[in-house]
């Protein structure tokens, strides 16, 4: 069961700086937001906001921030944030999925409008690239001691599809569907989760030469450094020769 799968083929190496883990502590604090404002701050009966602490956690954000972020949602004053999602396709014709958190939806819109016009792209109608991605759930663990061989067998019956070890971490697939039995399993299991949550996968991917993927990944990187911008998914082929170039 172990071996490859589409979700590596997309993922991108970046250096953990103050700057980088800036902007995913903003990302996990309005997601923990969200959570809150839907369903309650007793993360027992609300499974989004447990996942949003257990992804913190993760991030070694500081449990501080987790427990302010908590409790400026429930404030009168506290932002109300929007879900919405952009579709579109860069240079070389990589198709793009952007999911948002966002409190000004016009800010949004311009912003994202703006990045794909000043870095050749394209925005698209929302539904016109969906079906080019496929939700999965992903869970992202740190191999430490772990036995690699027993856990597989557990994570199988839980529904677990693939499983690929790159360095010190262990990246798992299921099923959208299979997601929540995963994430009790490995609760179960008393295993550390660095981050899990549900993912769009290309069900293809697409090969560009090097000039065309650098244009292409830098209007991820514009719209990745967005604050209002949750996650950004695409179906570049992430090639040897790319990652040697980018290093």
């Amino acid at each position: 069961m172990s071996g490859h799968n589409k979700w590596s083929t997309i993922k991108r190496k970046k250096g953990a700086n103050d700057a980088k883990r800036g902007k995913i502590f903003t990302k996990i604090i309005k997601e923990i937001m969200i959570s809150v404002k839907e369903s309650g701050t007793d993360p027992d009966t609300n499974s989004r906001l447990r996942l949003a602490i257990q992804n913190a956690k993760g991030a070694n954000m500081p449990k501080d921030n987790i427990e302010r972020a908590i409790k400026k949602a429930q404030g009168s004053e506290a932002e109300s944030f929007n879900e919405t999602t952009f579709e579109g396709y860069g240079p070389g014709g990589i198709a793009i999925f952007i999911e948002c958190l966002t409190d000004n939806n016009n800010r949004t819109v311009a912003a994202v409008r703006s990045a794909f016009n000043k870095h050749g792209g394209s925005l698209g109608t929302n539904g016109s690239l969906s079906f080019l991605f496929e939700r999965k759930g992903i869970f992202t663990i740190p191999i430490e001691d772990l036995t690699i061989e027993e856990l597989e067998l557990e994570m199988i019956d839980a529904g677990a599809e693939n499983f690929e070890v790159e360095g010190d971490l262990l990246t798992i697939t299921c099923a959208m569907e299979d997601f929540g039995s995963l994430n009790r399993k490995l609760n179960e299991l008393g295993i550390e989760v660095q981050e899990a949550g549900l993912k769009r996968i290309p069900n293809d991917s697409k090969k560009l030469d090097i000039d065309s993927a650098k244009k292409l990944l830098r209007l991820i990187d514009t719209l990745e450094d967005d604050d209002d911008i949750q996650s950004v998914y695409h179906n570049l082929e992430m090639t040897e020769e790319l990652a040697e170039e980018l290093g």
